[in-house]
């Protein structure tokens, strides 16, 4: 892997859509994790402004701490980077006050979950409306494309995805390329929206690599009958995720009317 050219090229890319689009900069939402540290370190080597946006929901210290001394270290080299901090917390739970009861709270968690990534985006676009940027998605080949592990018009509600053409070990490799900070490498994915320390293989039932693997079968045509054991079980899981989040990938299906009966 070119870690370099491959960074110079998303640089470049990044910088010649924002001057056609004719902003300013970027927003990028920094939750602790290795996909919004990368991003927003690519955004920040255009030298065009960057707002980094920590909105934390009850989320745990760790995560806190991680997306904090990832900016620190942003802003330290990069003079066009700045940061807000905005607690969503309590505008999450007036949310959730005014929303009619549940027999069981465990029937909407979910749903809950989705919210959280929701009032981030709403939190994204609102400072990328006032200061004229671009919403930079967060999200990798893995996750878009294979699994669609994100939120619809959440963290899937972006105006451009810079990473999401890398598989997840190649985020990894360019994060240490870039030599950005040791704990967001070494930390486990996770996408914080629980606000408890479960990770995405606790909630996908497979590795990131596992899902990569699965993903290259998949797109040579193979089925879960060419595969024993754990490789069936993963094979099985993404395709399963594949199938039921394919709604995620493909543009909003339209009622097209007749010309007969217009």
């Amino acid at each position: 892997m070119q870690s370099e050219k491959i960074i110079e090229h998303i640089v470049n890319w990044l910088k010649d859509y924002a001057r056609d689009a004719g902003m300013k900069g970027f927003v990028v939402g920094v939750s602790g994790g290795i996909d919004s540290a990368l991003t927003s370190t690519l955004c920040a080597r255009t030298g065009l402004e960057v707002l980094c946006l920590e909105m934390p929901i009850h989320q745990s210290t760790a995560q806190v701490t991680r997306a904090a001394n990832h900016i620190e270290w942003l802003r330290n080299q990069y003079p066009n980077v700045r940061s807000e901090w905005i607690n969503l917390t309590p505008v999450f739970d007036s949310l959730i006050g005014v929303l009619p009861p549940v027999e069981s709270e465990d029937s909407r968690f979910m749903s809950l979950a989705n919210t959280r990534a929701r009032l981030r985006m709403t939190s994204l676009y609102y400072f990328a409306a006032l200061e004229k940027y671009l919403v930079a998605g967060t999200g990798n080949k893995v996750e878009d494309f294979g699994v669609g592990f994100y939120t619809k018009y959440g963290d899937g509600g972006v105006d451009l995805s810079p990473i999401a053409d890398l598989l997840k070990t190649e985020v990894y490799q360019l994060a240490s390329h870039l030599g950005i900070n040791k704990e967001i490498q070494d930390a486990p994915p996770t996408d914080g929206l629980w606000g408890d320390n479960r990770t995405d293989e606790d909630q996908i039932g497979a590795s990131y690599p596992e899902l990569e693997w699965a993903m290259e079968m998949d797109e040579r045509g193979k089925k879960a009958d060419d595969f024993k054991g754990r490789e069936r079980e993963v094979f099985k899981i993404y395709k399963h995720l594949n199938t039921v989040n394919r709604h995620k990938m493909l543009p909003i299906p339209v009622c097209e009317i007749p010309e007969s009966l217009k």
